[in-house]
Formats: structure tokens, sequence, C-alpha cells
């Protein structure tokens, strides 16, 4: 496996130091471990702060584990698990496995090549066979997959000035402009918010450290939040997330389907699980 030099990178030491200590201690952990909740429960605590990776003037794999937001816990949790599934321990095998879930076909090429849209983010992931979505079975009418998206992305090229990079390099436009249109037009299945107050016996296709892709009615957009799928002891799903609301990376106390209640714009999730690739 080649890794991605850490010239392309930017992180600092201490980034560096905590990745192969959260690695040491995650190759010992037992057998059937499921990796991507243990790795989102080691970053609770840590601040959220809103568009981390739109900092540099150009694009290079940012590494922070200091601060989150939403899309970079979930892309920092596979490439924990990813490189622990592989046996390693080693900084520049978890700066290899983020380069790949973050950018368009594992490559980083300028910023249009990371993978700004979820739905575009998943196509580039299933393709390397890093993950699959759940969308339920057929004989059994999709359930609880009951709801239906057709994708449509075009939020970007409608609001540049939200973007900084975007700003500094107009040039990238058309390049996302063809991603967005590329991405655009499918139709995927997910659960609507009406049936995320049950329990495991419809909802137990969703498993613990399951991706949970927050579906919008936002006009351009296919997902507004993500964060890890947990079983709470209430016997309901919760959501693990980098919480704009709580400031920190948390498992919220609501339940998943009290959390989407209070977002009128929220639909219901998307599911996509981490494939074994050892």
């Amino acid at each position: 496996m080649a890794a991605m030099p850490c010239c392309a990178t930017v992180y600092s030491k201490q980034d560096s130091i905590t990745v192969e200590k959260l690695l040491r201690e995650g190759k010992k952990q037992p057998q059937g471990t499921c990796l991507t909740l243990y790795y989102a429960n080691q970053l609770k605590g840590l601040p959220y702060v809103a568009k981390t990776l739109e900092f540099n003037p150009k694009e290079q794999l940012a590494i922070n584990l200091t601060q989150m937001d939403c899309a970079t816990l979930v892309d920092n949790v596979l490439a924990l698990s990813f490189t622990t599934q592989r046996g390693s321990t080693k900084f520049t095998d978890f700066c290899h496995w983020l380069g790949r879930i973050r950018y368009r076909n594992g490559k980083l090429d300028g910023y249009a090549s990371r993978n700004h849209y979820f739905s575009q983010w998943y196509i580039s992931n299933h393709g390397m066979g890093l993950v699959e979505e759940i969308q339920g079975d057929a004989t059994k009418d999709y359930s609880p997959f009951t709801a239906q998206q057709t994708i449509t992305l075009n939020y970007m090229t409608r609001h540049p000035d939200s973007y900084p990079m975007l700003k500094r390099d107009k040039s990238q436009k058309s390049l996302i402009t063809q991603y967005e249109k590329e991405a655009s037009g499918q139709t995927i299945r997910y659960v609507p918010r009406s049936m995320l107050n049950k329990g495991k016996d419809v909802l137990g296709c969703i498993h613990d450290g399951d991706i949970l892709a927050i579906v919008t009615k936002k006009a351009g957009l296919d997902v507004s939040h993500l964060g890890l799928a947990v079983w709470g002891k209430d016997g309901k799903l919760h959501l693990l997330n980098a919480s704009s609301i709580h400031h920190k990376v948390v498992l919220e106390p609501m339940t998943l389907y009290e959390y989407m209640g209070k977002h009128p714009s929220q639909l219901g999730v998307r599911v996509i699980r981490m494939k074994n690739i050892k």
C-alpha cells in the first residue's frame, strides 16, 4: 500500500502524535470491535469548528485532530478504522486512507477534487470498495427505507461566495459544476424521519457505527449533516456527531427522532456502512 507523502499534507506534530497514539490503542481492541464507533468515542469532547478545511489558499490534505466538523469527524473515524483494519499504527498510512476517503477516486487534484457533497463522497468511496449503502430489501418493500430522494446538486455553484477557496480560485467552478451534474439524477432510498422513533424490531438493519447522512430538503443539497449511529440504552437510535449545538463531538442525549424533530428541513437518514477491506 503506497502511503500519501506527508509533504502533501498540512498537519502539526501533535496531530501525528495523536493519530499514532489512537492507532496503537485501536490495535489492542478485541476482535469484533466496531472500529468506527470505537474511534468516534475516542474523539468525543473535541471542539466543533465549521469549515475546518477552508483555510488554505491551495488545496492540501489537512490533518486536524484538535477540532472537527461533521464531515471531518466521519473522514477521520474511517481513516483510523481502515488503518487499523490493515494492522498499521503509522501516521503515513493514516494520511493515505484519509486522502483516499476525502478526494474524488482517492486522488487529490485541486479544490474541486474534494468530495464536497455527500453523494459525491459516497460514489467515490463505494467505487473504491470502501463503503456500501444500506437501502433495504425489495422483497420487503424496502422497509424501513420507504422514502426516496432524487439527487440534485448545485448549491456550491449557486452560492460561490460562501466558499472562500472557490472565491480565490474561480477556475475550479467549472469542474465543480461538472461534478455536480455527474452526481445528480440518481434516486436513493432513505429512512423517513417518521420511522426513526422505532426500535430494533423495525430499524435493526441500522448497526452501531453506521454512518448516518441526514437528508435535507434544502435546494441544491442532498445531505445537511453527518454522524454515526448509536443504539442507546433506551432502545432508540442516537447520533454521535460533531455538533454545532453542543460545540463539540458528542453523543446526542436526545434520540435521533427527537433531534430531527427540532430541524424541519431534515427529512430522514441514509445509512452507509464501512466495509471490511482486510
